[in-house]
């Protein structure tokens, strides 16, 4: 039988917990290094299968790829070659087509399958080959996508939407292209400013790093160098929603506040206020817990968008939070047609929440959850079902947790110094 978690419900997590590093800022820095005319040594990088899947490709291309800490690692990609990525590895996550970018400025090839990943609806890539056009290359698409350019060249780009890999990928082709590049319309959450970031520790002439615009001066040689991946906001935004469901108290160390300003707007309208202190962030047991509603009475809306809006990461630990708070609220998803159906699965547990399309859901607080036998459909789904379990009176138990596992580290044994009660089962 696959591993599970089994999950007594009902007991206040207390403590001090360390945010991993960002998940989604690894993946596009692991593939920039492929740009890199040097080692690179990442600092704060989670050990998570995502992680282990992109380093896997890596080295699959011809990478040096070496472990030199618990969540440090060497790369040297000066060896890699161009060659079709292993269909077998991309199937296992979406990021795969994270090396687009990096492979076509360095080389003006590349063969990549379709992306893997979480099945939460649709997730199309044409953001993605429509700016690599416009930066020179061509591209066939068939049982496999065919990249070529002879020679990169810089551009005014309008991105016609603000994809986060869309406009890493346009980002790590720009500074491979001769050139000036303007990326507009782009994404700009951390996750993006941190691969910037990078990149400019490298040796890249980026400006506008958190803006929706970026100036990108490219051809620039790129050398080694070492970089600390910042702490994951959403996983912070986990703990937020584990503390409250609990009536725990939990301190949160280190976390970027600047990271943090719509996540902490979410959850005030929950009633769930944590304090910043520097760069700690405290929730404090016996939260308000009570839904505030519009000017009026009106039934208040929480909505997702591109950033600085709330993250669509979060939407899925936030209806957990909800169905614990007093009053009724409208959660509104619009990025993912499938992300909301998870929901199914907290009503057997008795949440009342009313699914009024693939992107709408009415949750009506407080709910007393019980224990049941639930799955983990995608990565944030499995951490909300986490929640609901710690949230529920008596034990539930999780199966198919490596999703979960791909994107947070250790989840289970984390939790535990918390004083959860969780136990992974193989």
């Amino acid at each position: 039988m696959p591993p599970r978690f089994q999950v007594r419900g009902g007991c206040a997590l207390r403590g001090t917990i360390r945010p991993a590093g960002n998940k989604n800022a690894a993946l596009p820095i692991v593939a920039a290094t492929v740009l890199a005319d040097g080692p690179v040594e990442l600092s704060n990088l989670p050990r998570i299968r995502d992680v282990e899947t992109m380093l896997a490709l890596l080295a699959d291309l011809g990478g040096d790829v070496a472990w030199t800490g618990p969540n440090t690692v060497r790369i040297d990609a000066r060896p890699v070659r161009p060659k079709p990525l292993d269909p077998g590895i991309c199937a296992r996550i979406r990021a795969s087509i994270l090396f687009a970018g990096p492979l076509l400025a360095r080389f003006g090839q590349v063969t990549l399958p379709p992306p893997g990943g979480d099945v939460i609806g649709r997730r199309r890539v044409d953001t993605h080959f429509l700016a690599l056009e416009q930066l020179g290359g061509s591209v066939s698409v068939g049982d496999e996508y065919k990249l070529e350019a002879r020679a990169l060249r810089g551009a005014d780009i309008f991105l016609d939407e603000p994809s986060v890999t869309g406009t890493e990928n346009a980002l790590m082709a720009a500074v491979g292209a001769k050139g000036r590049t303007i990326l507009r319309n782009a994404a700009a959450e951390p996750h993006v400013q941190d691969l910037a970031r990078f990149l400019v520790t490298l040796g890249a002439r980026i400006e506008g790093i958190g803006t929706n615009i970026y100036t990108v001066d490219g051809g620039q040689a790129l050398g080694g160098g070492s970089y600390t991946i910042g702490p994951d906001h959403i996983e912070i935004g986990s703990f937020i929603g584990l503390a409250a469901v609990t009536n725990g108290e939990i301190a949160i160390d280190p976390v970027r506040p600047d990271d943090l300003r719509s996540t902490l707007l979410g959850f005030d309208r929950l009633g769930i206020r944590p304090r910043v202190e520097g760069t700690r962030l405290v929730v404090e047991a016996d939260q308000e817990r009570r839904i505030r509603p519009d000017l009026g009475g009106h039934v208040p809306k929480l909505e997702d968008g591109p950033w600085p809006a709330f993250p669509a990461d979060l939407m899925s630990t936030t209806i957990v939070a909800a169905t614990q708070c007093a009053g009724m609220i409208l959660v509104f998803e619009k990025m993912f047609e499938s992300r909301l159906f998870f929901v199914d699965k907290l009503i057997g547990m008795g949440a009342r929440i009313v699914l009024c399309d693939p992107h709408r859901a009415v949750i009506a607080g407080p709910s007393p959850l019980k224990g049941g036998t639930v799955e983990s459909p995608d990565i944030r789904a499995g951490m909300a079902m986490l929640l609901a379990a710690f949230a529920a009176e008596g034990t539930s138990t999780i199966h198919n947790i490596g999703q979960i596992e791909r994107g947070y580290e250790r989840i289970d044994e984390r939790l535990r110094e918390l004083g959860a009660d969780i136990e992974r089962v193989d």
